[in-house]
C-alpha cells in the first residue's frame, strides 16, 4: 500500500512539474516547434533521399577544417560549403564546434592545460572567428553547439573556480582585449567573436554536461538531489556566458547529450550500465528518463535557456547487439527513439518540451554502433525514417514561444505556437450545451500565444457543464493534451478532461478524472487523454468537465489542446 501511495504522489510531482511553460525566450531563428534532425556528414544524400521532412542536419567541425584539412586556402569554404548543403535541402544546419580535444598537448584529460597556452588559443579562436564570418555570409540560421564536454573538464579541472587563469587578452586577439584571463573569459570569447563578427545569425549553444559537478547524475549518482548539483554546474557557467556579462550578450541554448552511444554497446563490449528506465513513474531518484527530463527542468528554470539535446543514440530494441557493418539492425540496443517515437511517444515529447527541450538531434556518437540508415524495426520498417517520419509529416509538436526567466508563465510573443486548439482568435468551434456556463476567446490567460478558452461561471449552481468541440481530427490512438488553468478558491472539486465515440459504441466515454487537489491553482496543469486504439473514427466529441460543489462565480481557462 505503501508503494501504491508512494508511486501516486510521484506522478503527481511530476505532472506538477510538467505543468509550467518553459522558461526563456525560443531563440530567434528556431521553429515554434520541436525540431528532429540527424548527423550527416558532407555529400551525404541519406536524410534527403528519406523522403522525411527533417528540421535539421548537423556534422563535427574538428581542427583542420579551416583549410579542409590541407586540401585548400583557409578561407573556412569547407564549412560554407556543408552550410549551402543543408540549405539546398531545406534543413537549418548544426555545427558541432568540437576542435579543442585535437589542439596540441594531450587530450580531455588536459583540457584546462590547451586553454591557458596563448599561442594555441591563438590559433583557435582565429579559427572560430573565421567560422562566425562564414556564417554572416551565410545570412541564415546556424546552430552552432560548442565543444561537447569541454565546459564539463574545465569545470572539473579547475576545482569548480571559473576565475582560474586561461588565455583570452593574452591571446593577442583585438577582439579579446576586454576580457579577462580567466576559465569564465574563456567562454565570453565565443560571444565576443560572434558580437565583433556580426554573425547574429549564429545561435551559440553551451554545452551542459550531467557529469560536471562531480556527480554523474544520470548513470551513477542517480539517487542523489538534483537542485544541488544544477547549483553547481550554473555557478561556473553563468560567469562564462550564461548569465549577463561584459559582451552584453549570452548563450542562446543549452546543449545536453543523454549518450554518446548505445546503452548495450556499454553494456556488451564494457559491462557497464547505461540504460534509463523509460516508465511514466520511474522515480526522479533512479537512472530513468524521468530523472534527465527533471535535470534539464530545473536548469531550464535556472539558466532561463531552452535546451538543444544532441546525438542521441538511435539503437532500438530489435538491433542485435553486434557491431554495425551495414546489415538489416546490426548495432546495439538503446531505448530512446522508441521512448520519443513509439508506444507513449507523444507524452514522452511533450514531457522534455515542457522541460525546456527544443530540439532532438540524432547520430552515432562511434563507429559501430546503431544508425538510422540500418535501423529497421520488428515491423521490417526502418525506425527512424517511419516513426519520427509519421511525427514530422503530421506537423511536430508546438513548443512555447516566449516565458520569462523564473516564472514558468507563458506570454504574448511573435511567432506564437500553433495547436490544433490555441484559441488565439475564436472559439475554435468550442461550445457549450449547459446554460449556466458560457466559454469565450479570451486574452486574460494564456498556455501559448496570447489566447485561451474562457469558461465562464455565473452564480453557477453545483454541478458538472462541460465546454466540448464536435468531431475533432484526432485519430485512434493519439494522445491529447489539454492545458487547463483554474483560480484557488474555488469549489471545484474534479477537472476531467474526455474523448467521447458516437452512437455506434453507445457514446463510449475515455476520459482523464483529476480531482483538484492533485492539481495546482493558478497554474496551468497538462493533463492527457489517450484515444482508445480501437476507437470508432470520428469521434464525436472532446472537451473538459469541470465538476463543482456548490454555487459558483468564477473562471476556467482552457488552452494549448493538441495532439
Amino acid at each position: 500500500m505503501r508503494n501504491w501511495i508512494g508511486a501516486l504522489l510521484l506522478l503527481a510531482a511530476l505532472a506538477n512539474h510538467a505543468e509550467a511553460a518553459p522558461s526563456g525566450d525560443l531563440p530567434a531563428g528556431l521553429p515554434a516547434r520541436l525540431t528532429v534532425g540527424l548527423f550527416e556528414d558532407t555529400g551525404g544524400t541519406w536524410m534527403h533521399g528519406s523522403g522525411v521532412k527533417w528540421d535539421v542536419r548537423y556534422r563535427y567541425v574538428t581542427k583542420g577544417w579551416a583549410n579542409n584539412w590541407g586540401y585548400g586556402a583557409r578561407d573556412g569554404g569547407w564549412a560554407m560549403g556543408y552550410l549551402k548543403e543543408c540549405a539546398s535541402a531545406g534543413y537549418l544546419p548544426a555545427l558541432q564546434y568540437y576542435q579543442l580535444v585535437a589542439e596540441p598537448g594531450g587530450g580531455e584529460g588536459e583540457t584546462l592545460a590547451k586553454v591557458q597556452n596563448a599561442a594555441t588559443m591563438k590559433g583557435y579562436f582565429d579559427d572560430f572567428k573565421l567560422l562566425m564570418q562564414r556564417v554572416k555570409e551565410f545570412k541564415k540560421p546556424v546552430l552552432v553547439l560548442l565543444e561537447a564536454d569541454a565546459f564539463g573538464f574545465l569545470e572539473q579541472q579547475s576545482g569548480h573556480q571559473p576565475g582560474a587563469y586561461a588565455a583570452v587578452k593574452e591571446t593577442g586577439l583585438p577582439e579579446l582585449a576586454g576580457l579577462p584571463d580567466t576559465v569564465a573569459g574563456w567562454g565570453l570569447a565565443f560571444l565576443q567573436l560572434r558580437k565583433a563578427v556580426g554573425a547574429s545569425n549564429a545561435i551559440l549553444g553551451v554545452h551542459v554536461s550531467g557529469w560536471a559537478s562531480g556527480k554523474d547524475i544520470g548513470y551513477v549518482s542517480v539517487t542523489d538531489p538534483l537542485g544541488p548539483e544544477v547549483d553547481k554546474v550554473y555557478d561556473f557557467l553563468a560567469p562564462a556566458g550564461l548569465a549577463a556579462n561584459a559582451t552584453g550578450q549570452t548563450y542562446d541554448v543549452l546543449v545536453g547529450d543523454p549518450l554518446d552511444r548505445d546503452s548495450d554497446f556499454y553494456r556488451v563490449t564494457k559491462n557497464e550500465k547505461r540504460w534509463w528506465d523509460p516508465a511514466d513513474g520511474a522515480p526522479v531518484g533512479s537512472a530513468s528518463f524521468n530523472r534527465y527530463a527533471e535535470w534539464l527542468r530545473l536548469f531550464n528554470r535556472k539558466a532561463g535557456k531552452r535546451c538543444v539535446l544532441w546525438h542521441i543514440p538511435l539503437g532500438n530494441s530489435n538491433h542485435k547487439n553486434v557491431e554495425n557493418k551495414g546489415g538489416p539492425s546490426e548495432g546495439y540496443k538503446d531505448n530512446r527513439p522508441e521512448y520519443f517515437f513509439g508506444d507513449g511517444g507523444a507524452a514522452h515529447r511533450s514531457k522534455f518540451v515542457e522541460a525546456g527541450v527544443v530540439s532532438l538531434l540524432f547520430g552515432a556518437g562511434a563507429g559501430g554502433v546503431s544508425s538510422y540508415q540500418n535501423d529497421l524495426y520488428k515491423d521490417g520498417q526502418p525506425f527512424m525514417k517511419t516513426r519520427a517520419g509519421a511525427f514530422l509529416a503530421a506537423g511536430g509538436l508546438a513548443v512555447p514561444g516566449k516565458g520569462p526567466r523564473g516564472t514558468g508563465v507563458p506570454v504574448a510573443s511573435a511567432g506564437a505556437p500553433t495547436y490544433r486548439y490555441g484559441f488565439e482568435t475564436s472559439n475554435d468551434g468550442w461550445i457549450t450545451d449547459n446554460p449556466s456556463i458560457t466559454v469565450a476567446q479570451s486574452k486574460e490567460q494564456a498556455f501559448a500565444g496570447t489566447g485561451a478558452l474562457k469558461v465562464v461561471f455565473d452564480k453557477t449552481p453545483a454541478g458538472q457543464p462541460h465546454a466540448r468541440v464536435k468531431e475533432p481530427a484526432a485519430p485512434a490512438g493519439a494522445l491529447v493534451t489539454f492545458r487547463i488553468w483554474f483560480p484557488a478558491g474555488s469549489p471545484l472539486t474534479v477537472i476531467h478532461p474526455y474523448v467521447l465515440q458516437g452512437a455506434s459504441t453507445n457514446w463510449a466515454w475515455t476520459g482523464s478524472w483529476r480531482e483538484v487537489g492533485t492539481l495546482q491553482p493558478g497554474k496551468w496543469n497538462t493533463i492527457v487523454v489517450k484515444v482508445p486504439p480501437n476507437a470508432t473514427m470520428p469521434l464525436a466529441e472532446l472537451g473538459v468537465e469541470l465538476r463543482t460543489n456548490a454555487p459558483w462565480t468564477g473562471a476556467v481557462y482552457i488552452d494549448g489542446v493538441n495532439w
